[in-house]
């Protein structure tokens, strides 16, 4: 394991500002972000709400920091046919502004089916909306489609399981994976999302460490989780009430993990992550635990420490 210096590990702004819960966060400012985000060290974010809309602008408030932008949440409706072309115009929009902003990869997730987002969803119907095997196969082909794009530009398109999403569970994950090109999809490794949705993290990345080109960390409070679970409580609500924090705050060891991470030859952004509620969970603060928890990893490998 490589020390803790050369990690390339950057924050995402949803620690602060929610992108699913608008209220959570909203009274942060881009300049708020940047100001924490350099005190505590971090060199990578991805784009939030707070940002300036304008490329030009926001490039150059970024490098005044040193801060550099790895990427940018794209929900997609491939699964649609009939909206193939409209959602790759789009699509190829969102990769040339990413391409412009020096990041390397475009995080994608489709929202077919998904709880928010889709604005097909009937009234009424809470749960997530499985996709017939026409609408999965039609799914894929727009993912490779986006893949190819990606691919012109000198970039990857990296799947994000989500929980409320059509590929939550660790069967959707392989079932996703078996069904599209390794050249032209591949997946961002989310620790919260993959404990969430039912999996161990870590057999997920040993399972399809080959195809991980991007990381999230984050950690689940089990106890959290649990109730959530058993009162069938809504993701956006789940956040609310802290079913995520940040890594060494909750239910993974993350320490096997970064061990088997680093040992595939991973060398690419990690962003920490923790959707909470910034007035019950000060964002700067965690922040601060993550970094002491995953440094003290770093630390113990480098003294010979067996990780995990």
């Amino acid at each position: 394991m490589p020390s803790f210096s050369e990690w390339k590990l950057g924050i995402s702004p949803i620690n602060w500002v929610n992108e699913d819960v608008l209220a959570l966060g909203d009274h942060y400012t881009f300049e708020d972000l940047l100001n924490d985000f350099e005190r505590l060290g971090f060199r990578a974010t991805e784009n939030c709400r707070k940002f300036p809309k304008d490329p030009a602008e926001l490039k150059a408030r970024l490098a005044e920091r040193n801060i550099r932008l790895t990427s940018q949440w794209k929900g997609v409706l491939f699964s649609d046919r009939s909206r193939r072309e409209e959602e790759l115009a789009a699509y190829r929009r969102h990769v040339e502004f990413l391409r412009e902003m020096g990041s390397e990869v475009v995080v994608t997730c489709e929202l077919g089916g998904s709880i928010t987002g889709d604005p097909r969803r009937p009234a009424g119907v809470k749960d997530v909306i499985p996709p017939t095997d026409e609408e999965w196969n039609a799914m894929v082909e727009g993912l490779e489609e986006a893949g190819r794009i990606c691919r012109e530009y000198g970039m990857k398109l990296v799947y994000h399981y989500h929980i409320g999403t059509i590929v939550e569970k660790p069967e959707e994950i392989d079932r996703l994976m078996a069904t599209t090109h390794p050249e032209l999809v591949h997946l961002l490794f989310d620790t919260g999302h993959a404990f969430y949705g039912g999996a161990d993290p870590l057999a997920v990345l040993n399972k399809h460490a080959d195809r991980i080109a991007y990381v999230h960390l984050k950690d689940v409070r089990q106890d959290v989780l649990e109730r959530v679970r058993g009162e069938g409580i809504r993701f956006q609500d789940a956040v609310i009430q802290g079913v995520f924090t940040v890594p060494g705050d909750g239910a993974i060891d993350f320490a096997p993990i970064l061990d088997r991470l680093f040992a595939v030859g991973y060398d690419s952004w990690m962003i920490i992550e923790a959707e909470q509620d910034p007035a019950v969970a000060e964002p700067n603060a965690y922040a601060e635990k993550a970094i002491a928890y995953l440094s003290g990893i770093a630390s113990k490998a480098e003294q010979g420490g067996v990780a995990g």
